[in-house]
């Protein structure tokens, strides 16, 4: 079974200095059919004029990533942490038991895209933490990339949920797959460019839930980047 979230279905937000796609029910936009997926509970796709953020706010009880697409996201926290991401990094933070934190366009010159995702934890409590990791654009070349996981594995951000997180940049002809294990569902995230998933088309800011398949079969009808979400 595979279901499409077209990219024009997603709700949105627009504030001026942030224009947002949700792909799930999120802060005013609420869609009953659209709660998540799974474990995977948000993806936003937000544009972040130079110079503005988001202002130093709370979560608990969340794995929160940062993927970013262009531009260059600063992020500080309670937590001590200060940083960066940029292309090619992604960041995990554990809210856990709570933390507070903020998320500014680093440059004053030029705006910020990126992915914000949140996954329900394994269990509530958790101690707060944070990881960043920067992942070789050769490495994401012609292939899916582990770049988050339960364990950690392939020197993957650890994720506090039984959930794989793959990226892959693909030029137009190349294919990547993903076999699933028995009992596992996926969700396939176009981050940009135009691909075909077990055999649906899909464009920039499509995704596809997958359940009941043996196979996630992915080819780029031209550049493209994708993320997959490889879920219980």
């Amino acid at each position: 079974m595979l279901a499409v979230r077209h990219a024009h279905e997603r709700g949105t937000a627009d504030f001026g200095w942030l224009d947002s796609r949700h792909s799930f029910s999120f802060g005013r936009y609420y869609d009953p059919q659209h709660m998540g997926f799974g474990a995977l509970r948000v993806i936003n796709e937000d544009r972040v004029r130079p110079g503005a953020g988001f202002d130093t706010h709370g979560h608990r009880d969340m794995e929160i990533i940062s993927y970013v697409l262009d531009g260059a996201l600063e992020h500080k926290d309670t937590l001590g942490t200060g940083a960066v991401i940029r292309p090619g990094e992604v960041q995990r933070m554990s809210a856990g038991t709570g933390i507070l934190h903020s998320e500014y366009n680093a440059s004053d010159a030029e705006p910020v895209h990126f992915l914000q995702i949140w996954i329900v934890p394994e269990a509530q409590g958790l101690q707060p933490g944070y990881e960043q990791k920067a992942f070789a654009e050769g490495e994401r070349r012609g292939r899916l990339r582990l770049v988050g996981s339960q364990d950690g594995r392939d020197g993957s951000l650890t994720i506090n949920q039984d959930v794989d997180l793959y990226t892959a940049l693909l030029e137009s002809g190349e294919e990547a797959s993903l076999t699933l294990r028995p009992g596992r569902k996926a969700w396939v995230q176009v981050a940009r460019g135009a691909v075909t998933v077990n055999g649906a088309a899909l464009t920039a800011g499509d995704g596809a839930a997958l359940a009941e398949e043996e196979a996630v079969a992915i080819h780029a009808r031209e550049t493209s980047e994708v993320l997959l979400f490889d879920l219980r």
